[in-house]
């Protein structure tokens, strides 16, 4: 029972000093190749997705399972790229509406 380590939460201070040590930088380049990458890989869910669909139309799917997989996986993608175009589009709306 000596070797179980007291489990704690992080310190403020620790978190700082994780966060000054990393190399994240700020600029929107990097937001945008984020939000990119992001949507290429909804997109390739989306193909793959309908790949799946047309494998179980066509009589040609192997493994039925996968392919419902794939399709819900695509699925829950697009709804998730969804709400977030939705959110960002009422952040937006939200700072226009802000008087400076």
């Amino acid at each position: 029972m000596d070797s179980i380590n007291k489990i704690a939460s992080p310190s403020t201070a620790e978190i700082f000093k994780q966060k000054d040590s990393s190399n994240i930088s700020n600029s929107g380049e990097d937001f945008a190749d984020t939000l990119k990458n992001a949507l290429e890989d909804v997109n390739e869910l989306q193909q793959k997705g309908d790949e799946a669909m047309a494998d179980m139309a066509t009589g040609q799917v192997k493994d039925l399972h996968q392919a419902a997989l794939a399709i819900g996986k695509a699925e829950m993608s697009m709804k998730m790229m969804l709400e977030i175009r939705n959110k960002a589009l009422n952040a937006y709306k939200e700072l226009s509406r802000t008087q400076l």
